[in-house]
């Protein structure tokens, strides 16, 4: 069944203004650890620094998909402007498994000859850095019941937390003990969790763009449903999709009793209330065909062309 996607509205320029904050934020944070991160030799500050640069480009791609995406749809963009947001998650979270690969490499190499680091430095940046990513999660917090993006650059920031105060648990036992091995050892924990993170969160935009099953849909539930309805004999050629983050949607051929066939303005409605308030797909296209001139052999999932790759001829409604 699907997610309940009842939320409340924040005003869309103040949502902008939020964002833009937080983005701003970030940046200053990002390039505040990586120069702390060279000059006191600390690798774990750069890993933490570029995982914070993760979390800017994500607010950037949220912050510039929020405004393309209340374009119209027009002649080149027949489906709008919605989709720039998933694209531009699948590069980040590509980018993010090759940072993490490369943080692996760095700390392992590293961890056999630790080189000397200024632990003060290290304590405060990362002090610093607890800091931004808490006023970052507090901007989004109101915002990321309404958007599955939002919400996970929310979550994201807490997680950055988390790694701040490993980053200043690190650089308080160089101080206290010089257990420059440390350092290293918190860099490839960082990048394992980033790698963990991006792992996980990859296969949604991959799944979205191959036009996969909405994950939180049941696709028996939805085809036994519509056959339920009476005068409906079947469906094949049945495509579930996402047209954005919110929206499903249905392409299905619909076979159709005969005797049901003059009542079917009213079938086409039925089907169509029923999907919107059953299963929140507001969005169906729907083509009829009489039983008697149906094929039988049509599959449930696929194409037309499958059957004509099949058998070398195509024959029979469409």
């Amino acid at each position: 069944m699907p997610h309940d996607h009842g939320h409340e509205q924040l005003d869309p320029k103040s949502g902008d203004r939020r964002v833009a904050i937080a983005i701003g934020a970030n940046a200053l944070l990002t390039v505040a650890q990586i120069v702390g991160g060279i000059l006191a030799g600390s690798l774990a500050l750069i890993a933490d620094a570029l995982h914070n640069f993760s979390d800017m480009a994500s607010l950037v791609i949220a912050f510039g998909a929020r405004k393309i995406a209340r374009r119209p749809a027009d002649a080149r963009m027949t489906f709008g402007y919605g989709r720039i947001e998933i694209v531009a998650a699948l590069i980040n979270y590509t980018t993010l498994i090759l940072i993490g690969l490369y943080l692996i490499y760095e700390g392992a190499i590293r961890m056999i000859d630790p080189p000397e680091v200024q632990g003060w430095t290290v304590v405060i940046l990362g002090g610093v850095a607890l800091v931004v990513d808490t006023l970052t999660a507090g901007l989004t917090y109101s915002m990321q019941k309404g958007s599955v993006n939002i919400r996970a650059l929310f979550l994201h920031n807490l997680s950055d937390a988390l790694a701040s105060v490993a980053v200043i648990v690190g650089g308080t036992l160089i101080i206290l003990y010089d257990m420059r091995w440390v350092d290293p050892a918190i860099t490839i924990g960082i990048a394992l969790y980033i790698l963990y993170l991006s792992v996980n969160e990859i296969g949604g935009p991959i799944r979205t763009l191959m036009l996969g099953s909405p994950p939180d849909i049941d696709n028996d539930a939805v085809i036994e449903a519509v056959q339920n309805i009476d005068g409906v004999a079947g469906l094949h050629h049945v495509h579930l999709w996402q047209m954005g983050e919110h929206a499903a949607a249905l392409d299905s051929h619909v076979v159709v009793e005969c005797t049901a066939w003059d009542r079917l303005d009213g079938i086409k409605l039925e089907i169509k209330q029923m999907l919107a308030e059953k299963f929140e797909i507001t969005h169906s296209t729907l083509e009829f065909e009489r039983e008697d001139n149906s094929r039988p052999d049509a599959s449930l999932y696929g194409h037309e062309s499958d059957l004509e790759d099949a058998d070398g001829d195509l024959d029979g409604s469409a």
